[in-house]
């Protein structure tokens, strides 16, 4: 199996602290949150890593090289300009997987820590669905930065709204950015910017096609904020 780590975004919220570095590259504890990913997915029995790459690049190329320091295959894909979460895996694809090749993939945010999380077990339930994508979710209560989804009794998504205004707060489970997906959902994704939440997610439950979401007891650790990560870092430091 394959993994797209997403880690092209440019950290605006942080820039105060960060101007030198990519977001992803924010070291919590003694790694950057990126590697600590890297191994995660390494962990979890995956090899093949596309990383898309677009705010200080090199910074991280020249950090993990190919991956084979990790035990991993890395290829990178560089955006001149921002494509967005789908629109990155509509380029990863196109470049680099062959058709006769596509077979399920994940896909995770790289600028949040998800080492807490049970891989296999997501995927197992994954398989376990037929659906075409698994999306995975926590509770959290304030919900204003992040996309919510409802779920019916089988864990099958109804609906899914990116940042909810007050008045659409129709759920308190949270997207993780952490997707298990079938290669027909890039039949969804056109060329140019598009973002999974905003625009795919609601695409396809307009249509027969499932997706489902899996909800997990670990809670996502995103450093979104200057406050946010000093939270966190004083959190590791104790």
């Amino acid at each position: 199996m394959r993994a797209v780590v997403l880690a092209a975004g440019k950290g605006e919220r942080l820039k105060s602290i960060i101007s030198n570095v990519p977001k992803p590259m924010v070291r919590v504890g003694d790694r950057p949150i990126l590697e600590q990913n890297i191994v995660w997915l390494k962990d979890s029995g995956i090899r093949d890593i596309y990383v898309n790459l677009h705010h200080l690049a090199d910074a991280i190329r020249d950090y993990f090289g190919d991956g084979s320091r990790w035990a991993v295959n890395i290829k990178y894909s560089y955006e001149p300009q921002l494509l967005g979460t789908a629109g990155a895996v509509h380029k990863i694809a196109r470049d680099f997987w062959k058709a006769r090749s596509l077979s399920t993939f994940v896909v995770i945010y790289g600028d949040n820590l998800l080492s807490g999380f049970d891989l296999a077990k997501i995927i197992r339930f994954h398989s376990a669905k037929g659906g075409l994508g698994t999306v995975c979710l926590y509770y959290k209560d304030d919900v204003s930065i992040s996309g919510v989804a409802v779920l019916d009794d089988d864990g099958r998504i109804s609906r899914f709204v990116e940042k909810p205004r007050p008045d659409q707060e129709i759920s308190h489970l949270v997207n993780t950015g952490i997707y298990v997906l079938e290669p027909e959902i890039l039949e969804y994704i056109p060329d140019g910017f598009s973002d999974f939440g905003r625009d795919i997610f609601p695409k396809v439950l307009e249509t027969d096609k499932r997706l489902y979401g899996v909800v997990l007891n670990s809670k996502l650790v995103a450093i979104d904020t200057p406050d946010l990560f000093k939270q966190v870092a004083d959190v590791r430091a104790k």
